[in-house]
């Protein structure tokens, strides 16, 4: 895969600044380009199923511009949030602009922020990359949710036991409440009895979760102080848009599939069927490979680049610009997603 195509992530801010510049229903360009043009992109352009050779693999590994591109998004995702708010509070939008705005921010914060985010969280051998994600969580005020990936959704995904794992039949409304606070408890539980078993308090700059409330409180600040009410407002809407997205995400990637139990509250291991994978050319190079899902939570220290398609899987029918559409429709979605579930489940025990 070329280092570049990735590079196309940066059109979508280029995409909110465009349409705030043109004015009125173009404020709308970027969902637009992203639910509208994106998934008819992903059906004509189609999938890329081919995966490195081993020496192809040890070049990619090798290559820092990789790296570089997912460390890139958080200045620029800085810059976006802090030019977003003075729009916001100092500029002359209309009403429609202001909706079309501030959505098409979120979206960005989602694609560009949280996508760079989740792959910069997973670099746990060092400690830039991990901290450049809790900044990006941070500016859609979600900062624990890089922690709880890690070390929660990654151990207990595809089981009960995990918010972030819809289930068969369950829809994305009623899947959302449970991931966003299911997630933050399973975070503050996992810290809670780390600070406890090393004999400190809870409430301590050793729990990062508490560290992570402090660091969302004054960003909040900072943005009311500079900006006023309407900042705070566009910070909430802006953050409620690209978190729905992340989970709406979450739901997709996940819905109906399950690790067999091989003992009371222990599972098999996760393999790569446990995910539902997507290897549409177009809207995995705007996404840093994530919708590679199946390979990423089988060997999640692999960098994005090296991430493998798997042809034994589950399979997306589209991108996950359309799924996440489709999901907005549980009807729709359940008539076109419970059937390959099942189907899936009949293949496992055959």
């Amino acid at each position: 895969m070329n280092v570049l195509l990735f590079s196309m992530v940066y059109l979508v801010p280029i995409s909110v600044y465009l349409g705030y510049w043109l004015g009125g229903m173009y404020t709308f360009t970027t969902p637009f380009l992203v639910f509208g043009v994106g998934p008819v992109l992903d059906s004509i352009i189609g999938k890329y199923t081919r995966n490195p050779s081993e020496e192809a693999e040890k070049k990619l590994e090798a290559d820092n511009r990789y790296k570089l591109l997912t460390i890139f998004c958080a200045p620029i995702q800085l810059a976006v949030i802090f030019w977003g708010a003075y729009v916001v509070s100092y500029g002359d939008l209309s009403a429609l602009e202001m909706i079309g705005f501030i959505l098409s921010i979120g979206i960005s914060s989602d694609i560009l922020g949280l996508s760079a985010a989740h792959e910069l969280a997973h670099q746990i051998n060092g400690k830039f990359e991990p901290m450049l994600s809790k900044i990006l969580y941070c500016t859609v005020l979600y900062i624990h949710f890089g922690l709880e990936h890690v070390v929660g959704h990654h151990k207990r995904v595809a089981t009960p036991e995990d918010p972030a794992t819809g289930r068969l039949g369950e829809s994305f409304y009623a899947f959302l409440p449970r991931s966003v606070f299911g997630g933050f408890n399973s975070a503050w539980e996992f810290e809670a009895g780390r600070m406890k078993n090393q004999n400190k308090p809870v409430w301590s700059m050793s729990n990062p979760i508490a560290v992570a409330l402090l660091a969302q409180a004054a960003f909040m600040v900072l943005i009311a102080v500079v900006f006023g009410g309407m900042g705070i407002f566009y910070l909430f809407a802006q953050s409620f848009i690209a978190i729905t997205l992340v989970e709406n995400a979450n739901y997709v990637v996940h819905y109906g599939l399950l690790r067999k139990e091989i003992a009371p509250g222990e599972y098999e291991p996760v393999r790569p069927w446990h995910s539902w994978n997507s290897s549409n050319w177009m809207s995995n190079h705007f996404l840093f490979n994530i919708q590679r899902h199946s390979d990423h939570h089988y060997k999640p220290g692999r960098r994005y680049q090296l991430l493998r398609h798997y042809d034994e899987v589950p399979q997306l029918p589209t991108g996950y610009a359309g799924m996440i559409v489709l999901a907005l429709i549980p009807p729709l979605w359940r008539k076109i997603m419970d059937p390959r579930v099942l189907e899936f489940r009949q293949r496992q025990k055959d």
